[in-house]
């Protein structure tokens, strides 16, 4: 029995001895060439094309991880692929991206733009998952010309044949907001609500705006003195109607009624035809637009306190005339405005406004952002008659005389360090940082 297990142990040791060596090797030669192919795409990786998202809103996060085979870099300088995307509200209330792919460097040859058009109904995910496969289609031309091509493959759906779209709402989209805040402590107490119903509907030809708003505001404080009271509100309804005449022309017309006990409106309306005019075609109104907006209408109000020119009502004639500029290029964004206006029967009663924003990048990390509007005013004629009281100054409850408003805003940022940013980690989520408030 001793020499049989004595036997059997001597035979298990010469498989061991045999087999040990046998499976290192093979465990070896499978890691080294496990590290071969690590290597091999690691090399392949840096070969790709270096891309910059340039797009505010975008989920960059799930971009990065949905999009593998391009490099994502910091900064437009360092990328051999501008992606810009901008975007527009369609007349269903969804949204429509276009997304320019600028090819630079080796890739210069290589332009190209798509869109995609999200619904209202969609959900952020919905929306993401939209933007990113219309981005895969727009890399895949750039990624052609690099090694990496051998490991992308691409996929087709099943055939859908168009068809006509059947809206059973003929395109009418309807929307209703309402909320209300109350804010109360011993001896003070807020309380307002704001309502909105609108209805649109947007075709290639013909624009249908129409909106009603409500808002409503109480403030209580307790004194020594006993409880104060103030309040204010204003309606408004605004209606629009543009219809296209071609690639750079439009006609349309507004009609506006108003109440504010702010501005000492009691009753306002104003029917304004208009034309407009888009010096570059409306097809590309996510990348540059240079409008000239001509309006001209009829205003009559009827006051809540008789005014400084001691009227209680007037009928009244106003034309304006504004120019907007509006850019969205790979060096970054601009927008201006020119508008004056003025009434018809005294042409010193005017207001001419000029507002723009900018955002540049001056150089590789560092973009300046400026916003600033002035106005000069000259045509406030509905201001009451009489002093505003102190309360009514500190809480806002009275327009005031003014000949002018301007302002400004001013920042920079500035990045440095790697210029790729390939890496998603969304442990601890942001930890705060970019959100300080300070007290």
């Amino acid at each position: 029995m001793k020499r049989c297990l004595s036997i059997v142990l001597f035979m298990w040791a010469i498989a061991c001895f045999i087999y040990i060596p046998f499976a290192y090797s093979q465990d070896k030669q499978a890691n080294i060439e496990e590290l071969d192919d690590q290597v091999n795409l690691e090399e392949l990786k840096e070969k790709a094309p270096r891309v910059f998202i340039d797009c505010r809103r975008c989920d960059i996060n799930y971009i990065k991880t949905e999009i593998t085979f391009v490099n994502y870099v910091r900064d437009r300088k360092e990328a051999d692929v501008h992606v810009l995307i901008t975007t527009q509200r369609t007349g269903s209330g969804g949204t429509e991206h276009t997304i320019a792919f600028i090819g630079l460097r080796d890739y210069a040859d290589i332009q190209n733009t798509l869109t995609y058009t999200s619904n209202q109904t969609d959900t952020a995910d919905d929306v993401r998952r939209g933007l990113v496969r219309v981005l895969k289609m727009g890399l895949v031309q750039y990624a052609a010309k690099t090694p990496i091509a051998d490991r992308i493959s691409v996929s087709y759906k099943d055939i859908v044949t168009p068809t006509s779209v059947k809206d059973k709402w003929n395109f009418w989209v309807f929307s209703l907001s309402l909320n209300g805040s109350l804010d109360k402590e011993t001896s003070e107490s807020n309380t307002s609500i704001r309502g909105n119903f609108s209805v649109n509907r947007v075709t290639p030809d013909l624009k249908i705006r129409m909106g009603v708003n409500g808002y409503f505001r109480e403030d209580k404080y307790e004194t020594d003195e006993g409880m104060y009271t103030s309040s204010s509100e204003s309606e408004s309804f605004t209606g629009l109607i543009a219809k296209s005449i071609n690639d750079h022309w439009s006609v349309g017309a507004w009609l506006s009624l108003s109440s504010s006990t702010y501005s000492n409106i009691k009753f306002s309306i104003s029917p304004s035809p208009a034309i407009e005019y888009n010096l570059f075609p409306y097809s590309e109104s996510t990348r540059r637009q240079l409008r000239f907006l001509y309006k001209i209408g009829y205003i009559y109000s009827r006051y809540r306190e008789v005014t400084v020119y001691e009227k209680t009502s007037e009928n009244l004639f106003a034309e304006s005339l504004s120019v907007t500029l509006e850019l969205k290029e790979p060096w970054g964004t601009a927008t201006a405005s020119l508008q004056g206006s003025h009434y018809f029967h005294d042409f010193s009663k005017n207001k001419i406004e000029i507002s723009g924003e900018l955002s540049v990048r001056l150089f590789k990390g560092f973009s300046l952002n400026i916003e600033s509007s002035y106005e000069r005013i000259r045509d406030q004629l509905s201001l009451p008659l009489g002093e505003a009281t102190w309360e009514e100054i500190l809480l806002r409850r009275k327009e005031l005389a003014k000949d002018y408003e301007f302002e400004i805003s001013m920042g920079f940022s500035f990045t440095f360090g790697s210029i790729y940013s390939n890496v998603v980690n969304p442990r601890f989520g942001d930890s705060g940082f970019g959100r300080r408030r300070w007290r």
